[in-house]
């Protein structure tokens, strides 16, 4: 199958797939694709969604029409440079101790280390966000290192605090809201995703970069 890949989606979106394998190739080439049609939008373009391997293109099917779409996305890509795409580095706090990181117990059992070695290998991460989803603000980060990739629970547990750090397989991302979730909790943290500006209404962007330094729990005052 080749790829890029170019499917209509319902009367004004057009998916553009790179892959069907995550790989760090083919999320450059979304996020590169992404930062093009945020400096150079396709005529009637209303919203770009980028995503692990694909993105979105949402139109205005009053201006413009699938095949005109596709067309100049083609046009587009021919060239992309997926290794040009930088994004911003932040920095997320964190604490690992007590009720805050109610599986952290769990998870060094399950990875045959101790609590100390999963806490510095979950610091010593290079995480990139790689998209948005599920959730308002719900992040999803790769780099967890694969000393402590551990698959989903069994079953999700219910009630679980906006603020937790949460990881499952290679993934890692801080929760924004009290939901359930299937993924292990080690830790909370204080840094707020959300932020309360319409203009830009998450912290991060897709394709920025992400460092946890870890608190101690006097830095948690308020959190639950």
């Amino acid at each position: 199958m080749e790829f890029p890949r170019l499917t209509s989606v319902a009367d004004r979106g057009v998916l553009v797939e790179f892959g069907d394998t995550v790989t760090d190739a083919v999320h450059g080439a979304v996020l590169a694709l992404d930062r093009v049609l945020r400096d150079n939008p396709v005529p009637g373009q209303m919203e770009v969604v980028p995503a692990m391997v694909n993105l979105l293109v949402v139109f205005d099917p009053v201006v413009t029409d699938h095949a005109a779409v596709g067309d100049t996305l083609l046009a587009r890509m021919h060239g992309l440079q997926a290794n040009a795409v930088a994004g911003a580095e932040h920095e997320v706090l964190v604490c690992y101790d007590g009720a805050f990181g109610r599986d952290l117990a769990a998870v060094a059992q399950a990875a045959g280390m101790s609590e100390d070695a999963v806490i510095a290998a979950h610091l010593a991460g290079d995480y990139a966000v790689f998209m948005y989803g599920f959730a308002p603000g719900y992040a999803y980060l790769t780099g967890v290192p694969e000393a402590i990739h551990l698959p989903r629970k069994a079953a999700p547990v219910r009630g679980v605090a906006a603020g937790s750090v949460i990881i499952a397989g290679g993934q890692c991302l801080v929760t924004t809201l009290t939901m359930p979730t299937g993924w292990w909790v080690i830790g909370r943290s204080p840094t707020r995703v959300l932020t309360g500006d319409a203009a830009r209404p998450f912290l991060f962007d897709v394709g920025d970069r992400v460092r946890f330094r870890r608190v101690g729990p006097d830095a948690m005052t308020g959190a639950a």
